[in-house]
């Protein structure tokens, strides 16, 4: 199984690509960000967004999509510029026929530490294990896309 995790951002969006063997082996395939220039009309960043997860979707072919819920913002502009950005995420993987989960920042932190108020760096060390890393990956956008693909796969139920 093939899994694309998303950690949404309008600046930054995050993506991370890991595989799951036939023996529960978890791969790191990729991952990364897409980046967008501030002061760029909003409908142009979604767009670079939407074609740059477009490509990434059809060069990986994962089968399915984990994106992290918008859960709390103290910056309201920040917000509704976050949701636009999930919401063309979500377009991208509804668009390739990928079933998409959503879970919450404290779901992913649960599922990877045991502890729902985990800080950044103790999720970040749980993907490096995870993944049979030597190094956390960089940038963080992109590790707590992957903490979201592994979600995925720690709550999926085993057949």
């Amino acid at each position: 199984m093939r899994i694309i995790g998303i950690d949404p951002g309008t600046g930054i969006l995050g993506f991370g690509v890991v595989e799951i063997s036939a023996t529960n082996k978890m791969t790191l395939i990729t991952g990364g960000v897409i980046t967008t220039p501030a002061h760029t009309p909003l409908d142009v960043r979604l767009e670079d967004i939407y074609d740059g997860l477009t490509s990434i979707i059809k060069e990986t072919k994962p089968e399915v999509m984990s994106i992290e819920k918008l859960f709390f913002a103290r910056n309201v502009t920040t917000a509704m510029s976050v949701s636009h950005a999930r919401g063309v995420a979500m377009l991208a993987g509804r668009k390739a026929r990928l079933p998409i989960a959503e879970y919450t920042p404290m779901q992913i932190k649960q599922t990877l530490t045991g502890y729902g108020k985990a800080d950044k760096k103790q999720v970040q060390e749980m993907v490096k294990m995870q993944l049979g890393l030597k190094e956390i990956p960089k940038p963080d956008d992109a590790a707590d896309a992957l903490a979201a693909a592994i979600t995925y796969y720690l709550m999926s139920p085993r057949t």
